[in-house]
């Protein structure tokens, strides 16, 4: 269980369960310098984390003492806070429409089809 301490720079909770998910984690922890720590919502304290199990197996989840940013949002924020300029500016972009619209759908056809990407397996579809 983990919950979130006052130096804590939040916490990333993703799908154990979904090959793709945890490989997307695995590539994020390689490319992102300022890497949070990245927890499988099946082993998370998500009542700490002001989740639901619901919304945890919906989307990835940035979670802050003060905040909670899911889907790309969460993706934006944790880009936003990156050492590298590029990346923060990626970050912001993912913000700011018409490109928040545009991360916001690529994101949702991701998350749908997530069992059908490379890395997918059956349990990694979402429920409907």
């Amino acid at each position: 269980m983990h919950s979130i301490g006052p130096a804590a720079r939040g916490v990333l909770v993703f799908d154990g369960d979904c090959a793709f998910c945890s490989s997307c984690v695995r590539m994020l922890a390689t490319l992102l310098p300022a890497m949070p720590v990245a927890i499988p919502f099946q082993r998370a304290d998500l009542d700490t984390l002001g989740l639901t199990r619901q919304e945890a197996a919906e989307r990835v989840w940035f979670v802050t003492e003060r905040h909670q940013f899911g889907g790309h949002l969460a993706l934006a924020w944790m880009l936003r806070h990156q050492p590298l300029a590029w990346q923060r500016v990626l970050g912001w972009l993912a913000l700011a429409p018409p490109w928040s619209w545009a991360a916001g759908a690529a994101y949702s056809f991701v998350a749908r089809n997530r069992h059908r990407l490379p890395g997918g397996t059956p349990a990694c579809r979402l429920e409907n």
